[in-house]
């Protein structure tokens, strides 16, 4: 085992998932000014991915993309300010938790709209290629995207061109309140996507090792233009309500059992067990800090004023 990894991991995961659990705490207060779409139960799969990248790939994902903008190194400050609607978050308090953004680390954006970063992603990696350079982009959604006539667009374009491009689903079997074999007549995304030209492979157990070594191994391809897209399907689940910091069992739509087996194989659990005390306990002290510190940065900070109001907005002249 490489413990130097594990550290790394159980570093970015505890982070994640504590920064959650704050989020859960403070959320009652209204101090947290933005609907939230908590990643807690799913940070295996941006820790397994992200811990793969470099400093030149770039990120896009879903509304659900706390775990994805942390776990490739975005600033902790910025967003939570931003779901505080703080002119110093990383969109200047006006996109909230499901808008983020930090391009100095290559998380290019999340959207509110299913979907939608899909084809946007699949256009960055057509310029990577184009400009003939060695990054790679990766395109985070859930289960729910494939249902978008604009995934299948964007898989088949991306196979045409053998774009560099890594696809992440996150499938959590929910969109929203529908499970997915109410509305796929089948559980093999990942086979279908094979349909398009495309490799593609599916992770069960949401082991955030797997999950590590098929990214850094393909993506390690991709570089090398050794191959096209890639597409992962990783099961997983979420822990909370759909959007909110609540449970949702009371709504009859699943079972607090199916949540319950994923609880009892936590990979936050197993990474620290693979640590010592003293190393699990070090890093945790210095995550609580950084954790400490952002929400009260976000406290501190003011409102954008009423000239924010018309800035970084898109508007043509009338001749």
């Amino acid at each position: 085992m490489n413990l130097t990894l594990t550290e790394k991991f159980y570093r970015s995961f505890y982070k994640i998932r504590r920064v959650e659990e704050e989020i859960i705490r403070i959320y009652p207060t209204d101090k947290i000014k933005s609907p939230v779409h908590l990643s807690i139960g799913q940070e295996a799969v941006s820790v397994g991915v992200c811990q793969a990248l470099s400093s030149q790939d770039v990120v896009f994902g879903s509304y659900r993309g706390h775990a994805m903008y942390l776990a490739k190194g975005a600033d902790l400050k910025k967003m939570i300010a931003e779901l505080y609607g703080k002119k110093t978050g990383c969109a200047k308090g006006k996109g909230g938790s499901m808008h983020l953004s930090a391009v100095e680390k290559g998380v290019m954006v999340t959207s509110a709209i299913v979907g939608t970063t899909i084809p946007v992603s699949v256009g960055y990696a057509y310029g990577l290629k184009l400009k003939k350079l060695s990054a790679c982009a990766v395109s985070f959604f859930g289960d729910g995207a494939v249902d978008e006539g604009v995934f299948h667009e964007s898989m088949n374009f991306a196979a045409l061109k053998k774009l560099p491009i890594l696809f992440i689903c996150e499938n959590n079997r929910y969109a929203i309140h529908s499970h997915q074999l109410k509305r796929q007549r089948y559980d093999n995304i990942w086979e279908r996507v094979k349909g398009y030209g495309i490799f593609s492979e599916r992770i069960e157990d949401g082991d955030v090792f797997k999950i590590y070594d098929f990214a850094k191994k393909y993506i390690a391809k991709i570089r090398k233009k050794e191959c096209g897209p890639i597409f992962l399907e990783c099961l997983t689940c979420r822990w909370k309500e759909h959007v909110g910091p609540n449970d949702d069992f009371h709504l009859g739509y699943r079972s607090k059992e199916e949540v319950d087996i994923w609880k009892k194989k936590d990979e936050l659990i197993r990474l620290r067990s693979l640590l010592s005390s003293k190393k699990a306990e070090r890093i945790e002290k210095e995550v609580e800090g950084e954790v400490e510190k952002a929400f009260a940065y976000a406290e501190k900070s003011e409102f954008p004023g009423e000239e924010e109001l018309l800035t970084d907005l898109f508007f043509e002249k009338k001749q």
